[in-house]
């Protein structure tokens, strides 16, 4: 059954049809009626459309702490040339972070060591907003830096990209030395899913610091979407089974996992390591 937002744009779309096709003019009205509300079925209409975008807006406002944008940048790199990767890297993104005329932080490099994506290295940059982000790629693609960024590329097989924002309750570690390993979950949520996934863990993430404290949480904007991203950072995986281990005895914690885990549609877990020239290692 159609959504009384459907069924208003159907009876639009119906009515708009008709004043600009004389053939359909002359179709029955029933049967219009019937091919417009399959269409919108199959399709989606244009009002559900724009009422569903309006909401992924809101959410973002109501979960987003808004004053940065953060860029994940994933290179898979060939096996045979990670060292090459990681001295032309290591130039690159140094290169951004030294340019006073960029405002670009670098949040962290690492490789990933266990996972479903061998031979990958993940950076990610912290750009101040949009605008910032906008003002800043357009000097990054000047030539000092592609010169920089060209160098890498013999070495990448393939790149991915998303943007995201750090969720209110949970910002960014500052840079630190502390050792160890990176865990990088991954969540993709059903659609729609977003703000119920973040009021779960605004309250889970109070039982998880009497553990340990995280290092980050994103939720993307660009590049696939309805994805969610935690970070966190252990001695080692011993350690990370006995953190995890003790977790669940945290009043809130097992609620929090029960809630979140049916709203995800596909989990990802990577144990990375960080590169030399990272701020968080």
């Amino acid at each position: 059954m159609l959504s009384p937002v459907a069924r208003r744009a159907a009876t639009t779309i119906s009515r708009t049809t008709v004043a600009m096709n004389p053939r359909v003019q002359r179709l029955p009205a029933a049967l219009l009626q019937r091919r417009t509300l399959i269409s919108a079925i199959l399709h989606g209409s244009q009002a559900a459309k724009e009422e569903g975008q309006h909401d992924i807006q809101q959410h973002s406002k109501l979960v987003a702490r808004g004053k940065y944008i953060h860029a994940f940048e994933g290179h898979r790199v060939k096996p045979s040339h990670t060292e090459e990767y990681k001295a032309a890297a290591e130039k690159y993104y140094t290169g951004l972070v030294a340019d006073p005329e960029l405002h670009v932080k670098l949040t962290g490099s690492w490789e990933t060591v266990i996972g479903p994506e061998l031979d990958t290295f993940v950076h990610i940059l912290e750009f101040e907003n949009y605008g910032g982000y906008d003002r800043s790629m357009e000097l990054i693609r000047g030539p000092k830096h592609t010169e920089n960024f060209n160098a890498m590329r013999p070495f990448i097989n393939s790149r991915w990209s998303q943007l995201c924002q750090e969720f209110a309750f949970f910002p960014s570690a500052p840079p630190h030395n502390e050792g160890g390993i990176f865990e990088l979950r991954s969540y993709t949520l059903q659609p729609g899913s977003l703000l119920e996934w973040e009021n779960a863990w605004r309250v889970g993430i109070e039982a998880r610091r009497k553990v340990i404290a995280p290092v980050g949480a994103w939720f993307s904007q660009v590049g696939r979407l309805h994805v969610v991203h935690h970070m966190w950072q252990y001695k080692d995986l011993k350690t990370r089974k006995l953190m995890r281990e003790k977790a669940w005895s945290q009043q809130g914690w097992p609620e929090t996992v029960v809630k979140t885990a049916r709203l995800a549609d596909i989990m990802d877990a990577s144990i990375m390591s960080p590169l030399a020239f990272s701020p968080l290692k």
